[in-house]
């Protein structure tokens, strides 16, 4: 099958190269991000790949499926950016990659707090300029303190057995209590009395109407001074206004982000030698205890490897006239509960 894949980069090249051995698919790699002024790149091709940041919405998919598309491949697990129920109307078959590698994001998360902690990112940069005093370095030890998981599906899981093995005691929320997140001595409680009693609160909830800004001023209010923050999972869950104006309070005392509301403008491009033009980025990045890394959580040599595979089965699947493994219909992901199904 001919496939046309967006948003290609050197390594997704590589790894679907090798996974598509023995498949025999024809891939085509196209640089730019799938967006209505480029859908047309697609014309004639039976199948396109898409990746998070691509734009998949009712008039693109309209475009795509006039020009003979008939099923869309997400090399991902989300489908935020895709219309769902405009596929479903035009006939489109919509695949994902469920999961891939959760403990890759699993530990980037804990990287992060870890690094938050104890200074780590201030650290660095202040030895490489010869600066070796401690003042403003007084970290804090995870061991004791409480830290709340929103989310308790794979990723989820995982997160709360890394904190608990550095003796934290842990707080959970989910619509569904995960018996293995239990089983590590979590407790499941309102939202409210997570915010409240957390010193460490980690996101791992996928984007739907109900979580959309889950963190936003009121949230936030009702947090610990100085809480830890951290969002791997989607950039939407926060407000980042509201969130700025937390650290400018001290309500936030640290922010981890590898998500970010506004990133398709920016991640995963070399933007080095220009001026960011989002001032609310910008102005996130002038704080001392902020760490951002673009949406590299995910990006371990088995997660790429994983959803190279996983796409090209989804892909030959199709081909073969069988149901794609990671099939995702508006129907099901309505059925999806609001939180813990991130895989």
């Amino acid at each position: 099958m001919k496939v046309a894949i967006f948003s290609t980069k050197s390594y997704d090249r590589d790894f679907l190269l090798e996974a598509n051995r023995g498949h025999g698919h024809e891939l085509v790699f196209l640089e730019p991000r799938l967006a209505e002024q480029t859908c047309r790149l697609a014309d004639e091709f039976p199948a396109v790949c898409a990746f998070v940041n691509d734009e998949l919405d009712a008039g693109v998919l309209l475009t795509l499926s006039g020009q003979g598309t008939r099923l869309i491949a997400m090399r991902c697990s989300g489908f935020n950016n895709v219309d769902l129920r405009a596929a479903d109307r035009l006939g489109l078959t919509v695949a994902r990659v469920p999961a891939y590698s959760p403990r890759a994001v699993a530990e980037h998360t804990l990287g992060l707090i870890l690094a938050l902690s104890r200074r780590l990112h201030k650290a660095y940069n202040r030895v490489r300029e010869g600066n070796f005093s401690l003042d403003g370095l007084l970290g804090f030890e995870l061991g004791g303190r409480t830290a709340g998981v929103i989310g308790t599906g794979k990723i989820g899981q995982l997160v709360a057995g890394l904190l608990a093995g550095f003796g934290c005691k842990l707080l959970a929320y989910d619509v569904a209590a995960n018996p293995e997140v239990e089983a590590l001595g979590a407790r499941y409680v309102p939202l409210d009395e997570l915010f409240a009693q957390s010193d460490v609160i980690t996101l791992h909830c996928p984007l739907v109407p109900e979580t959309y800004h889950l963190i936003d001023d009121e949230a936030l209010a009702k947090m610990r001074r100085g809480v830890v923050l951290i969002n791997t999972s989607r950039g939407k869950l926060v407000d980042t206004e509201a969130v700025v104006r937390a650290l400018k309070s001290g309500k936030i005392g640290s922010l981890g982000l590898d998500v970010y509301e506004e990133e398709s403008d920016l991640f995963y491009e070399d933007l080095s030698d220009q001026l960011i033009q989002d001032d609310v980025f910008a102005r996130m990045l002038t704080f001392p205890n902020v760490i951002i890394t673009g949406h590299q959580a995910y990006f371990t040599e088995a997660a790429m490897l994983a959803i190279a595979e996983q796409t090209i089965e989804n892909v030959t699947a199709f081909e073969q006239g069988q149901t794609p493994p990671g099939l995702i219909t508006a129907e099901t992901a309505h059925a999806r509960p609001p939180c813990g199904s991130q895989s």
